[in-house]
């Protein structure tokens, strides 16, 4: 390893800690790909025993927090880079700062103007208005978000801000559309339900609508304990069912919901939503393998595509293109963007279709235009294509 490198990024991470410029660290492009871990984040904390900085660890299925000293942080860091992660950016008030590793550990340092002109506040936005109260909110208790005198835990403070975004995402979404009073929501691949529970709170409590919502899980013991949950917060018209997203019989769907479905399952969730004639579907997609393993551009674009991580981001922009283009030509407005910011995952991107008109063929000049960018990426099919074409649709 490029020790006067990665010694200099320490260094620099000292300094803006010392001096008060730091911002927030986050590292990505994990070195061992099969490892759970995703990313890490870091962001300064005030506690009862004093500023810390708070490491979020990002995994599939949960989020993990830990609180350190500055002196702790530092070898932190250091075992991050060596052992976990080939890159990291630190942000200061003074500049921006990238650290890249190589498969042969050589590491470059890429300096930028800094992104942030005033320090973060440390008061976890404690006064700040969330659409999601938190005052006798029985489900936030019970999923460990806040305490039992209704405060939200230092932990957990990401998660409560994430639940919030999303629901104002719901709510931009849901002006431009003319769902009924009563209508039928289903969630594919609800986890442990942080999501699930704030839609219907929301939609129940907030705008007074009457909303059936099922949440659809693969884990039994989520699924018992969210429909415990459900019950002791008299939620009654929130279900959970264990399942998957290609197989579970589901009731007739006005919006569909698939946050961080793994590669095809998304294209499953979004086969559904469009088969059942939602009028909203919502995916977060994660992992683009069915379209990356086929690509084989026979022109120039081979020169790009034959470095691993431009071939990767490649393919995600690929696959979700073709996603969004394939909603258009069944009828859906369809609109792509980032759901949280870039720190705390790299898997931000939201794709979301509102239904604009019932089409009895898919528009031929799209599909048309889906061949075009297969052929020039040397991608034979597309998951959701496929389904597409399977159920003469």
């Amino acid at each position: 390893m490029s020790e006067d490198n990665f010694e200099q990024f320490i260094i620099l991470l000292n300094e803006s800690l010392s001096d008060n410029s730091f911002v927030r660290l986050a590292f990505m492009n994990k070195r061992i790909k099969t490892n759970e871990l995703n990313t890490v984040s870091a962001k300064l904390i005030n506690i009862k025993e004093g500023i810390k900085l708070s490491f979020v660890y990002r995994y599939p299925t949960k989020d993990i927090t830990k609180n350190y000293s500055f002196n702790e942080s530092i070898d932190i860091v250091t075992q991050l880079l060596k052992t976990d992660f080939f890159q990291a950016d630190l942000f200061t008030l003074k500049s921006n700062w990238h650290l890249s590793i190589t498969n042969k550990n050589t590491v470059t340092i890429r300096k930028k103007p800094a992104s942030n002109i005033e320090q973060p506040q440390l008061s976890h936005d404690k006064n700040k208005h969330r659409i999601i109260s938190t005052i006798n909110n029985i489900y936030l208790r019970e999923l460990g978000v806040i305490t039992a005198d209704w405060q939200v835990k230092s932990s957990m403070q990401d998660k409560y801000r994430q639940i919030n975004k999303y629901i104002e995402i719901i709510d931009g979404i849901l002006k431009n559309t003319d769902l009924e009073l009563s209508f039928n929501v289903v969630d594919m691949g609800a986890g442990k339900g942080y999501l699930t529970f704030a839609l219907y709170d929301y939609l129940y409590n907030v705008l007074k609508k009457s909303p059936n919502i099922v949440g659809i899980e693969l884990r039994k013991e989520l699924v018992d304990e969210c429909n415990r949950i459900a019950k002791i917060s008299s939620f009654s018209n929130l279900t959970f069912k264990e399942g998957t997203i290609k197989d579970i019989k589901i009731p007739e769907t006005d919006m569909l919901i698939a946050l961080h479905a793994c590669d095809t399952a998304t294209d499953d969730a979004i086969f559904r939503g469009i088969i059942s004639n939602a009028k909203i579907i919502i995916c977060a997609p994660c992992c683009h393998k069915q379209v990356r393993k086929q690509m084989n551009p026979t022109d120039d674009l081979r020169l790009i595509s034959q470095y691993g991580i431009l071939k990767e981001r490649q393919a995600e922009i690929i696959t979700d293109g073709i996603r969004a283009l394939i909603m258009e030509a069944y009828g859906y407005k369809t609109k792509v963007f980032e759901f949280i910011a870039t720190e705390h995952t790299p898997k931000n991107i939201l794709i979301v279709g509102v239904k604009q008109k019932s089409v009895n063929f898919p528009d031929a000049e799209i599909l048309r235009q889906i061949e075009n960018i297969k052929k020039i990426h040397g991608v034979e099919f597309h998951y959701l294509e496929k389904l597409m074409k399977d159920a003469n649709l």
